[in-house]
């Protein structure tokens, strides 16, 4: 707080500190505090002013400098008429005056405009939800969400003696559903503090439960719903439209483009609604160019949502909401299908994703959202067919974005969407693409069989030979990691000849990989690498028959493989040569995975070998990352100590 009042002013400006921040975030209180804190400063007194900013009626300009003015010492009726006059008069009072105003709860920047010292010794402290903009030349402190130590601090500070007897992650748990909110702190603890009988863990469980959870915010005359609700009472018709409507997005946070498809506006429209929001911190904005609720602000949206919008009215605004959010997903993830891209006809209101870089970007900025539409869309038994296109769609995406928590859920509800359907070769797909998912590390492989067991079933019940074959591949795939090669490769054997015997080298390629896999964990490097390299043959023949993205995504792997059998049979330079070439390839696909901290290891632990310290240290280090990123800590781990010289 001292450096917002103790700069030096600037020749005709006053030093002015303005706090801003949402609704129960404690700018008032922590103004109070701060200017206690500096009151020794100001021989001149402290004066403080509620300017009613978010009243119907704030004060008017003219009536906070008649107030100011009487606090100085002016009679009453020696104060001046007029605007200009009053400002004038109050101005030169304080010019030599040294004390502190505090102007709380301004309106707008005309409100507080005139009730600014200029230059002089004394100071202004000003707090408003809005983020007065317009004001020029005055030092920001834009008040957030408490961190959670501090929110446990206040909680226990108002809690007092009572914290002692109550359980700790009880009241952890509180503090994490408060939001970092000062006054939803405020209020939870003094309702416990109240009601001594009353158990922290039990108010925690009732918290626990969204539809009911903001109406347990209340403490006496404090409920903080009608602290959001001042807020939104200050909003134009267009942009409450827009808040409540918002309610509705199922992630946690959205771009402008979702924004007007909720709000049914333009984007113009939206754009406008969306400052006002935000200047109101009923909305949080990012420098990314995405907003979102505090998600107490979200449970206050979501029941303007139920009390001003008709039943028809809401169900036509979610519906509308999640057709949108299905459809752009199933476009955006088709761009990394072969054969797709843009579409011919993209449908008319979804936003332009013009190159693949820009496909993906809204597939992970979005996935919340996406997600839960597909989520939305099969709880109200709904929209099979989207939710079952976006499911298909996002089979290639997937592989680019391995790691991502989402695949379970998106293809498990893809083979629901699938057997409501009663499309059996769909759900066979869907769950060989589970089966998939379970392979990944940290594999399940013991899931991965029951769904490829189950998929194999319905395939060979539709007549789908290549879900058949896929199943069979999958089943190999888990077998191997169970520690069972000779079995896993007569399945994946048996893939393989049903994908050469349809004409799919896309899919023999990979099986014929798998095939490789399952010699190299027996030690049989040798006869790997020859398969390895039969692979790797048909992916540089152009006139294999493989689909030339599949070829271009497959040779980095193929390398990979190559290179690994290299380094086990001795062959060190040629390894480092393959491996290298197979990362940067990877870096130019921009594809980071397991199997890419996996090479950078194996390429790493190469150059040691070798004697090359330094080189082998950076790629360790270049492992670590990756697999900090993906989430494996332990190989973290491993790497960085490599990196760094420990044993």
């Amino acid at each position: 707080m001292s450096e917002l009042v103790y700069a030096e002013s600037s020749p005709g400006v006053g030093v002015v500190g303005l706090i801003t921040g949402s609704a129960g975030l404690g700018k008032t209180s922590v103004t109070v505090r701060g200017a206690h804190t500096v009151r020794p400063s100001f021989p001149g007194g402290v004066y403080f002013i509620d300017l009613f900013g978010m009243s119907q009626h704030p004060l008017s300009s003219d009536d906070a400098l008649s107030v100011l003015l009487r606090a100085l010492g002016v009679p009453a009726p020696q104060v001046p008429g007029g605007l200009q006059e009053r400002a004038s008069l109050y101005r030169s009072l304080l010019h030599d005056k040294r004390a502190l105003v505090v102007l709380d709860n301004a309106a707008s920047e005309q409100q507080v405009r005139p009730l600014l010292p200029t230059e002089g010794v004394s100071r202004a402290l000003v707090t408003s939800r809005r983020l007065l903009a317009g004001l020029e030349g005055v030092r920001r402190l834009v008040l957030g969400p408490l961190a959670s130590p501090d929110s446990m601090r206040l909680l226990t500070g108002v809690l007092g003696e009572r914290a002692v007897s109550d359980e700790e992650s009880a009241l952890t748990r509180l503090a994490e559903l408060c939001g970092g909110l000062p006054l939803a702190l405020r209020i939870i603890g003094n309702r416990l503090a109240s009601r001594p009988e009353w158990d922290a863990a039990e108010l925690a469980s009732r918290l626990a439960d969204e539809e009911s959870r903001l109406d347990q915010f209340k403490a006496g005359d404090l409920k903080i719903a009608n602290a959001f609700g001042m807020s939104y009472e200050q909003l134009s018709d267009r942009a409450r439209r827009l808040f409540r409507r918002l309610a509705v997005v199922p992630g946690r946070d959205f771009d402008a483009t979702l924004a007007a498809v909720a709000g049914g506006m333009a984007m113009e429209d939206a754009w406008n609604a969306l400052d006002d929001l935000v200047d109101l911190g009923l909305l949080q904005d990012s420098s990314s160019g995405r907003y979102r609720f505090h998600d107490l602000v979200r449970l206050f949206a979501r029941n303007r949502f139920k009390e001003e919008e008709s039943p028809a009215g809401r169900e036509a605004v979610t519906g509308t909401v999640t057709s949108w959010l299905l459809r752009m997903a199933t476009m955006a993830g088709r761009w990394f299908e072969p054969g797709y891209g843009w579409p011919d006809r993209p449908d008319p209101d979804l936003a332009v994703l013009a190159a693949a870089e820009e496909a993906d970007g809204w597939l992970r900025a979005n996935a919340d959202n996406w997600v839960g539409a597909m989520r939305a869309a099969m709880s109200g038994s709904k929209e099979h067919s989207l939710v079952l296109d976006c499911a298909e769609s996002m089979h290639w995406f997937s592989e680019r974005w391995v790691h991502s928590p989402h695949w379970h859920e998106v293809f498990t509800l893809g083979s629901r969407a699938a057997a409501a359907q009663g499309d059996l070769a769909q759900q066979a797909t869907q769950l060989n693409y589970l089966a998939w998912f379970h392979s990944v590390p940290p594999a399940a492989p013991e899931a991965a069989l029951r769904c490829a067991d189950e998929a194999l079933e319905l395939a060979t019940r539709s007549g789908a030979t290549a879900q058949i074959a896929w199943s069979l591949e999958y089943t190999a795939g888990a077998l191997l990691q169970l520690g069972k090669p000779g079995e896993a490769s007569t399945f994946s054997s048996r893939a393989a000849e049903t994908f050469k015997s349809i004409g799919d080298t896309d899919c023999y390629v990979q099986c014929l990989a798998n095939v490789a896999h399952c010699l190299r964990s027996q030690g049989r490097y040798a006869e790997a690498l020859e398969q390895y390299r039969t692979g790797l043959a048909l992916i540089d023949d152009e006139g294999s028959g493989m689909t030339p993205s599949v070829a271009l995504h497959s040779r980095p792997f193929a390398l990979i493989r190559i290179g690994q059998c290299l380094g086990h049979l001795g062959r060190r330079t040629e390894a480092i040569t393959m491996l290298d070439a197979a990362i940067g390839l990877l870096d130019t696909l921009q594809i980071s995975d397991f199997r890419q901290a996996g090479a950078l290891a194996e390429l790493a632990s190469l150059l040691a070998d070798e004697g090359r310290t330094d080189e082998s240290r950076l790629t360790y280090a270049r492992a670590a990352q990756v697999y900090e990123a993906i989430g494996d800590t332990e190989a973290r781990h491993r790497c960085h100590v490599l990196a760094t010289g420990g044993s």
